[in-house]
């Protein structure tokens, strides 16, 4: 845990200052200088591209993530081939989906009839789907060396300070809006190529043709099984993260995208400590697991739960507590932020509240139970968003996400106990439930000020001593005592 708390500290860093960007360029500059349309367009074509890639990886992702502590201590350099074999199994995947795209172009079209302006830019999608591939690909390996903390800067503030740079030079006129929609496809670029460099140079990752090693041999089935079941696993599990924007896209149209977008984006950054987590915990959990270390996985777990549930209640009152301010700053056509903000973030704190039971299981001999599990979330999802978004038009999905969420952590937390007794709630869990409830009700009755900024600042200023401090105090989450307690130690240092 030392290790993951570590590097998970760095990572949440880059993280968060990810966010910050990304929060700028998502609620102030798209809105600002670019239409609903054309904003939804941005939005549809990450979607898209983002189901296309993990279709085209084939499963193989997964397999470096679960096989490379193997080919990482009984093969060296030029003679570990997983960089090939998995490689090569991206490529393959890819091509066919760029040939079915052409081959069936006027089809995909024609079903894009209530979004013409995404329809337009469709082939955007492929320079996109192909550098998110590459650039996730080289991710596997290196979060296998431990160089998670690099990574998740590229992934998280990398692509989004690229993203802003080309929204201000369209805002000054210095590209059209057709050049900043190609240049945004090409937005993974630059971090697959610094990514690269700096595998190549730890001497431990090469990507040559050379022979299949014994390695390779001994394990394929194993591999072909895992790939396979992960692979559908993967792709269920990206459906059920962008039907609703896919099903938003034919239902509604493009526009509506645009304010489902902000909605979701908040919620999103709820997420900011559970994906520093699971990319610090990948590595030390399929160790435990190799292991058989039942104690470190049971204490990883309680401390996940612990953590993250606190930082969700955390932040979910931070962005309930002001989204009128939020709505107020957006203006006219984005009054539904907040109803879908409010449905969603409750379903991110269950999420959160459950840890990181996903990676446990996906990491376990039991990864099979992640495929069962995917498929039973989009048996549920995709019906629910279908007839909700028909009904509630774009806070339709918000509801399906709760309703999803709730019975798909349910059964996997259930699992987790039936299988391996894993249970990690604690009563201080629920006294952070109690702090969190209590502190959102006083602050929620604090009379509105006109001003958006000055009121937010009370608002927040407020949860923070109400909440925030008694948390620390009664020592709800011991890790992020821990943090509270170092940068303490270091300012009376300093000072």
């Amino acid at each position: 845990m030392g290790i993951i708390q570590k590097q998970s500290i760095r990572s949440s860093i880059y993280i968060v200052i990810g966010f910050a960007i990304g929060a700028f360029n998502t609620l102030v500059l798209f809105p600002r200088f670019l239409t609903k349309t054309e904003f939804g367009t941005t939005r549809a074509m990450l979607d898209v591209s983002v189901t296309l890639f993990t279709l085209s990886s084939l499963g193989s992702i997964p397999v470096i993530y679960k096989f490379f502590p193997f080919y990482n201590h009984y093969l060296k350099g030029k003679k570990n081939d997983l960089p090939m074999v998995t490689g090569l199994a991206c490529l393959l995947g890819f091509t066919i989906i760029a040939a079915f795209g052409f081959f069936f172009d006027d089809f995909i079209i024609r079903k894009l009839g209530k979004s013409p302006e995404f329809a337009a830019y469709f082939y955007t999608v492929y320079p996109f789907t192909f550098l998110l591939l590459a650039f996730t690909w080289l991710e596997a390996f290196a979060w296998g060396l431990k160089k998670t903390v690099l990574t998740n800067f590229l992934r998280e503030a990398g692509v989004r300070i690229l993203a802003g740079v080309l929204i201000v030079l369209y805002a000054l006129h210095v590209i059209s809006i057709k050049s900043f929609i190609h240049l945004f496809s090409l937005q993974y670029l630059l971090p697959v190529i610094i990514l690269m460099v700096v595998l190549l140079r730890t001497g431990n990752w090469q990507f040559s043709f050379s022979q299949i090693s014994t390695v390779t041999r001994r394990l394929k089935k194993r591999m072909l099984s895992f790939g396979l079941f992960i692979f559908g696993s993967q792709f269920l599990n990206i459906l059920a993260k962008t039907n609703d924007s896919i099903l938003i896209l034919g239902l509604l149209g493009v526009a509506a995208m645009a304010p489902y977008a902000i909605a979701i984006y908040m919620v999103t950054i709820m997420e900011i400590p559970q994906r520093s987590m699971n990319a610090i915990s990948v590595p030390v959990l399929a160790e435990s697991w190799k292991n058989k270390d039942m104690a470190n996985i049971e204490y990883i777990y309680k401390k996940s739960v612990a953590n993250l549930l606190v930082i969700a209640l955390g932040l979910y009152g931070l962005i309930i507590l002001n989204i009128h301010n939020l709505t107020t700053f957006l203006g006219e056509g984005y009054s539904e932020v907040a109803s879908i903000v409010l449905i969603a973030g409750a379903a991110k704190v269950l999420d959160l509240g459950t840890g990181i039971n996903g990676t446990i299981i996906g990491t376990s001999n039991f990864w099979k139970f992640d495929f069962y599990t995917n498929v039973f979330y989009n048996i549920i999802s995709i019906p629910l968003n279908f007839f909700l978004i028909k009904s509630f038009g774009i806070v339709g999905p918000a509801i399906a996400i709760l309703i999803s969420n709730t019975l798909y952590n349910g059964v996997r937390s259930v699992f987790l106990y039936s299988k391996f007794r894993l249970q990690p709630y604690s009563l201080k869990n629920g006294l952070a439930l109690v702090i969190a409830l209590t502190s959102y009700l006083v602050i929620y009755f604090v009379p509105r000020l006109d001003d958006i900024y000055l009121d937010g600042f009370i608002r927040c200023l407020l949860f923070i001593l109400l909440f925030f401090i008694p948390a620390y105090f009664t020592k709800v989450a011991p890790d992020l005592n821990g943090i509270v307690e170092n940068a303490l130690r270091r300012f009376r240092r300093n000072s």
